[in-house]
């Protein structure tokens, strides 16, 4: 189970950069997202037709980070995730789309589709637990 240090602090955020490539390339991207908790994943939404959902496909390993964007050493606090992007079907497309839209209503406009980072790793620095702290949470 993810530390609960590190869920209350991706759920207070609401952007994150993920990291992808392909056997050319790398890229990143800033995504809106919502966490489900109950699954280790990461939920935003992206058009099939943009780079980092084209590399992703092609390579399904991805990472990336939520950050607090502070000047203050002593607040400094941002995870570091790894993971594999997978497209949503079924029920959990269902559980997924109607956390998104409790986050995020407007997006019910949006003509895009729902993704998920299911997370194997991350490392939280929190130095507001003292400087340079870190959490780190794996799936095993």
């Amino acid at each position: 189970m993810i530390d609960k240090t590190i869920i209350e602090f991706i759920n207070e955020h609401h952007v994150l950069t993920l990291a992808v490539s392909n056997a050319e390339a790398s890229y990143c991207a800033n995504c809106f997202y919502a966490f489900a908790d109950n699954e280790n994943m990461l939920i935003f939404t992206s058009d099939l037709e943009t780079k980092h959902i084209k590399y992703a496909i092609e390579n399904k390993n991805v990472s990336g980070s939520i950050v607090l964007e502070t000047k203050q050493i002593g607040k400094i606090q941002g995870v570091q995730f790894v993971g594999e992007i997978i497209e949503l079907k079924d029920e959990i497309l269902k559980q997924s789309n109607k956390l998104y839209l409790n986050k995020f209503p407007y997006a019910i406009v949006m003509k895009t589709k729902l993704w998920g980072v299911k997370l194997n790793f991350i490392k939280f620095t929190d130095n507001r637990l003292g400087f340079g702290k870190k959490i780190i949470w794996e799936d095993k």
